[in-house]
């Protein structure tokens, strides 16, 4: 591959991001990995021999993309790609023990939520759920509880962190957090979809394993569904794979190919629309149609002073809540601006090169505490005025 560990610890994610994963230089060879469609390889099949053996097992077309995943997040070891974001989040909680407890943010990803919830509905593990903002909730929640509550006396066996975390925008001591899941024997998965290696870099914070929704930040153009998983734990790394094997949720080699391109960008891409977001959550601050603002870049943001200590950057996406004007409900309300944009695509999911816009509630796995009026905007690469114009004059219209 093009390049060693060493060679990318020594340069800027900028230029890994673009460098990473490139062929051998031998002459008339691509600069580009092709898109390998096999099913099957020549060998023996046999793994242990170093054949790739069956199309389940491996693909050539994922190999640049996961170690440039895996150098991206600074780790030694590539990454793993998989189906989707749900098939990585499916993956990492293979890793709880049986009747193992799992700490997880009241906030998050509405599918990891639900996953989780239901695995304890079957009785596979015991969920606690905690502000992932409140260190000492964390830590409270990590630790044994009292005897006296029978099976609910064991420690945490993993935490699950987000920061940022979907929808709300919480910052979570990621180093903290993990040094007391450690303390207690938990591990620690930390779903980094909101930030991307260019902003944090979990592992180098103590997480053992990061997590990524591929089909947002990393791919970047609302064209592939595809999850990945990194860590620099051989251990841990071979039992996702195993999982991964197994279980059969593999990425398709050009949804791969595909995500290697979008990746090559992610770094121009990041930096316009994090300087977009800071402008525009200072611009939606002061519109009196704004009730409030979640976004960590700004100085007011409860945030802002642990997110400035743990991340290169603020991201790029912001929360409003939505003020109604009167005899409105506040979900009628922010129902009200969504539909009045038209730069901004009422849609869901986030990272892409266009800006979303969408009110979370509005989905049913979304929990009951995310505020009803709430609208998530996800800031892509468009002009910033341009942005900031059709979003004002949706906010203007809510009077009207």
């Amino acid at each position: 591959m093009s390049l060693s560990e060493q060679q990318a610890a020594a340069l800027s994610a900028e230029t890994v991001v673009v460098a990473a994963g490139r062929p051998p230089r031998e002459r008339d060879q691509p600069v580009n990995h092709p898109v390998v469609l096999s099913s099957t390889y020549f060998g023996t099949g046999a793994l242990g021999d170093g054949d790739r053996g069956y199309g389940r097992y491996s693909n050539p077309t994922w190999d640049p993309f996961e170690e440039a995943l895996g150098q991206l997040e600074g780790s030694e070891l590539p990454g793993l790609l998989y189906a989707s974001g749900l098939a990585a989040v499916s993956s990492a909680l293979s890793l709880i023990p049986a009747g193992g407890v799992l700490v997880m943010p009241t906030h998050s990803y509405s599918g990891s939520l639900v996953m989780a919830a239901e695995l304890a509905q079957k009785g596979f593990i015991e969920l606690r759920t905690v502000d992932i903002a409140d260190t000492g909730a964390v830590r409270e929640a990590l630790a044994p509880r009292s005897p006296a509550a029978g099976p609910q006396a064991r420690p945490a066996a993993m935490l699950w962190l987000e920061s940022p975390t979907n929808p709300m925008l919480g910052i979570a001591d990621v180093s903290a957090l993990t040094d007391a899941a450690h303390a207690v024997g938990a591990i620690v998965v930390t779903d980094n979809t909101f930030s991307t290696p260019l902003v944090q870099q979990p592992l180098l914070l103590g997480s053992d394993v990061v997590l990524h929704s591929v089909t947002k930040y990393l791919a970047g153009h609302s064209d592939v569904v595809l999850g990945a998983l990194a860590t620099s734990n051989p251990d841990i790394r071979s039992a996702l794979l195993h999982h991964r094997t197994i279980h059969g949720a593999i990425a398709g080699p050009f949804e791969a190919w595909l995500a290697l391109r979008g990746l090559r960008t992610l770094a121009l891409r990041i930096e316009r629309s994090q300087a977009s977001a800071m402008v525009l959550a200072e611009r939606l601050g002061d519109h009196p149609a704004v009730e409030s603002v979640r976004f960590p870049g700004l100085s007011a943001d409860p945030g802002h002073e642990r997110a400035k200590a743990q991340m290169k950057g603020f991201g790029s996406i912001i929360c409003i809540q939505v003020r109604p004007a009167a005899g409105m409900s506040g979900a009628d309300a922010a129902d009200k601006l969504v539909a009045a944009v038209q730069l901004w695509l009422p849609a869901t999911s986030l990272g892409g090169v266009e800006s979303l816009i969408e009110r979370r509630r509005r989905h049913t796995a979304e929990p009951a505490s995310v505020p009803e009026n709430l609208v998530r905007l996800s800031v892509g690469i468009e002009n910033v005025e341009d942005l900031w114009a059709d979003v004002k004059q949706a906010l203007d219209s809510l009077d009207g």
